[in-house]
């Protein structure tokens, strides 16, 4: 009997593992091996011992992510060490700020003055003494800043203002000596020829830094008052309207309004903000009072205590970019004794501070009346109290005769 052979028929996987096994298709293979993925799925199981090692999940297993078995959770921040070590580079940073800009600014000081060459010194009271010196110095002034500034054009330098400031426990006092005071110039060693000089009866007060100078001035302030001084600093036209300048300005309420032309003031009455430039004018002027220079010593006090105020701030020292123009137009034209240290300068600035808050005093030296040649001649007796109290770290109770 004659068989009819029939064609092979590829044997089928059982039904239970279809859709989950890895199943024949020819069209997916051929597909596959030219690297064309053409969606179709073989029905893989993850994670199944073909896929062990890779697959097409992406993770351990061919686990996708999201189902992956997770590992140790992460430990919980240690927010205390991390505050504390947060702390200390603040600390560490906020230090190295404060050195750095100290040893710049320290740097910058001009301590020019050498106040080791003044002889027959009074002895050292219980307070620190400044002897603070506005010059009519041009230096490093053009031509059009001159003109601006109204500060002329002479040659060398004068005094244009000078004031004994007094830090003391008891409270800070600030003395004008006006630069008409009548006084005796007395024998002095010079400070560049180291020759002796004779005393001179009857100059103005201004004449001794005329004749030789910083060193000269401190030997004459101390002759005539008696008074021990213990630090020195001066500052030129330029470089006080630079400070006011890099403040922003100074806020100054001024009392009753007034115009000088040789200064440039042009001032209504009230609260204002000066600029350098007014702030310049605003304490060279004279003429235009009746008191003429004893008024103009008033609005100097009056000026400097509120630059000191606005100065001496955390707005302004804790703020580099207010501190760094501020020291920078300062210490530039800012002449000091060579024993000043930049502490010491900051002590000075917050004593007149102090004076502006209400916590000290500021006065005129007594005057007794005129003198020669338009001067103005000390109350003795008052300057005399006056020193003394100074000397002794009291409460100063002397009031300025005019």
């Amino acid at each position: 009997m004659n068989h009819v052979q029939r064609p092979q028929v590829p044997q089928q996987p059982p039904r239970s593992q279809q859709g989950h096994g890895q199943g024949y298709n020819p069209n997916f293979t051929q597909a596959r091996n030219q690297g064309y993925d053409s969606g179709y799925s073989s029905g893989q199981v993850y994670g199944g011992p073909q896929d062990q090692g890779g697959g097409h999940g992406g993770g351990p297993g061919g686990v996708p992510p999201q189902y992956a078995p997770q590992g140790p959770g992460r430990p919980a921040p240690d927010w205390r060490k991390r505050i504390k070590v947060g702390s200390i580079v603040l600390v560490v940073g906020v230090l190295a700020w404060g050195i750095g800009t100290y040893a710049w600014a320290s740097s910058q000081m001009r301590n020019e003055v050498d106040l080791s060459k003044v002889i027959e010194r009074p002895e050292e009271g219980d307070c620190t003494t400044y002897l603070i010196v506005g010059s009519d110095s041009r230096e490093g002034m053009s031509a059009e800043e001159k003109k601006k500034l109204h500060t002329g054009s002479a040659e060398g330098k004068r005094t244009d203002s000078m004031m004994i400031l007094a830090a003391c426990s008891s409270g800070n006092t600030m003395v004008s000596l006006p630069r008409d005071s009548w006084v005796t110039i007395p024998n002095f060693v010079g400070s560049e020829s180291g020759k002796s000089y004779p005393a001179r009866g009857g100059s103005k007060l201004n004449a001794a830094y005329a004749m030789d100078g910083p060193e000269l001035l401190v030997r004459t302030v101390e002759y005539n008052t008696g008074l021990h001084i213990d630090h020195y600093a001066e500052i030129g036209f330029a470089g006080f309207a630079n400070i006011v300048d890099a403040l922003g300005g100074v806020e100054l309420n001024i009392d009753k309004g007034f115009k000088d032309k040789k200064s440039g003031a042009d001032f209504q009455a009230g609260k204002q903000t000066l600029n350098g430039e007014q702030a310049l004018a605003f304490v060279r002027t004279r003429y235009a009072f009746a008191e003429s220079d004893l008024q103009r010593t008033k609005n100097q006090q009056k000026f400097l205590s509120a630059l000191a105020n606005q100065a001496a701030t955390p707005g302004t020292i804790l703020n580099p970019f207010a501190l760094y123009p501020t020291l920078g137009a300062g210490l530039d034209t800012l002449i000091v004794d060579k024993d000043m240290s930049l502490y010491d300068l900051g002590k000075m600035f917050f004593a007149m501070k102090g004076i502006n808050s209400g916590d000290g005093k500021s006065m005129n030296m007594p005057i007794a009346g005129s003198a020669p040649q338009n001067s103005l001649k000390w109350d003795m007796p008052k300057v005399k109290q006056l020193v003394e109290q100074i000397k002794n770290d009291e409460k100063v109770t002397v009031e300025s005769s005019r």
